[in-house]
């Protein structure tokens, strides 16, 4: 039986990103970056700090537009989207998990997970009830109506990452997403990322710069000069 080919999920073709400070300096932090992700890879992104990392992965997720450059994800040009187009592709094929959780503090955990669904227009019985199935998943069932304040660092990111699953995206970005927390947490959460990545088939693409998850990824890449070069490791 012949290898199956794994289909591209993420594919980037000459990104530049370049800010304009003051009136004539131009800062370039991306500058012509290259890559494809295929279904079911872990890959990750290393680099100094002010390399370019967040800045891609913001690109990559939609919540920025790149100076010039392509971004398809599942062969959606993302260039040719609406913000309120890109708003809806975001809420519906993506899931972001962040260095900080960005959980709502006036809501519980079950609530702040619903509400990508919520925001798609989902139910309130059937998204508390997906909500709930996900905090279970992430193992914090008994912690469902506890607000963020009294919840820990680690049972804030786990909440987070309940809530970027909420739609059922196949890719998710992680921005630096152990960045903040102690070293037991962060082991823990990165098996975590990993159990859920094997048992949902899903693809990671994650700026870092712990080398617990280096160790981890399938791919390592490396921004240097606003370019992506093969990092410390690779695995077929």
């Amino acid at each position: 039986m012949g290898i199956v080919e794994r289909k591209t999920v993420l594919r980037v073709e000459l990104l530049h990103k370049e800010y304009t400070m003051g009136k004539d300096l131009r800062l370039q932090v991306l500058k012509g970056v290259d890559m494809e992700v295929r279904e079911g890879e872990i890959v990750v992104v290393v680099g100094p700090s002010g390399s370019g990392k967040s800045t891609l992965l913001h690109l990559l997720g939609g919540l920025d537009r790149p100076t010039s450059g392509k971004v398809f994800v599942h062969d959606a040009d993302l260039s040719l989207m609406t913000e309120e187009e890109l708003a809806a592709f975001r809420n519906q094929k993506l899931g972001f998990v962040f260095q900080f959780h960005h959980l709502m503090p006036e809501f519980t955990a079950m609530e702040n997970v619903a509400m990508p669904a919520l925001i798609k227009g989902e139910a309130l019985i059937a998204a508390s009830q997906r909500a709930t199935e996900l905090l279970q998943e992430v193992g914090l069932e008994d912690r469902r109506d506890h607000k963020p304040s009294e919840l820990s660092g680690g049972e804030q990111q786990r909440v987070a990452v309940a809530r970027a699953l909420m739609n059922d995206p196949q890719l998710i970005l992680a921005d630096e997403p152990s960045g903040n927390l102690d070293e037991q947490n962060s082991l823990k959460l990165h098996e975590l990322l990993m159990s859920l990545a094997e048992k949902r088939k899903l693809t990671f693409v994650i700026a870092t710069h712990n080398l617990d998850l280096t160790k981890r990824a399938n791919r390592v890449l490396q921004l240097v000069d606003g370019k992506l070069v093969t990092g410390i490791r690779s695995l077929a």
